[in-house]
């Protein structure tokens, strides 16, 4: 999937923005008989979007910004399908918790007009050696609480 990624504000206005962007390009092999994104693509899109806000490719001081991690939790609200277009869509992602062994992940799949999709992850630190949760360092919570935007209240 070709995309870019960003860390300017989602949005402009007063106050900065914690949210970080990632711009996801519709191929026609998203799509589904309907003719929209399928639902499984649209959870790619996610997907994207949380390994670039996590910056797994990018080394600070040589090394990695956060250790091992797992999905513990995903949770997804489809309100309008996205059609096959030419512009992008935009992926915003941002922090809502951060808690000993664990974060919480909000998103939105949007553009300027319409909010197609939100959804929620719930991640966990996992050390890949003894296979087993973790709890998160301190400076992993130090990078998680930078991008901290509580939720917005239901």
């Amino acid at each position: 999937m070709e995309a870019v990624t960003t860390a300017e504000a989602a949005r402009a206005g007063a106050g900065e923005s914690r949210r970080h962007v990632y711009w996801a390009h519709v191929r026609f092999a998203d799509l589904d008989p309907l003719n929209h994104v399928n639902n499984v693509r649209m959870l790619t899109y996610l997907e994207d979007a949380r390994i670039a806000f996590l910056r797994w490719d990018i080394p600070e001081e040589s090394h990695t910004r956060l250790g091992g991690l797992v999905v513990a939790r995903h949770e997804i609200d489809y309100l309008k399908p996205i059609l096959l277009r030419r512009d992008p869509v935009r992926v915003e992602t941002w922090v809502t918790e951060v808690r000993t062994a664990s974060f919480r992940l909000a998103y939105e799949i949007r553009d300027d007009d319409h909010v197609y999709a939100r959804a929620m992850s719930v991640l966990v630190g996992y050390d890949t050696a003894k296979q087993a949760p973790r709890r998160l360092s301190t400076e992993e919570r130090a990078f998680l609480t930078a991008h901290l935007e509580p939720a917005a209240p239901a």
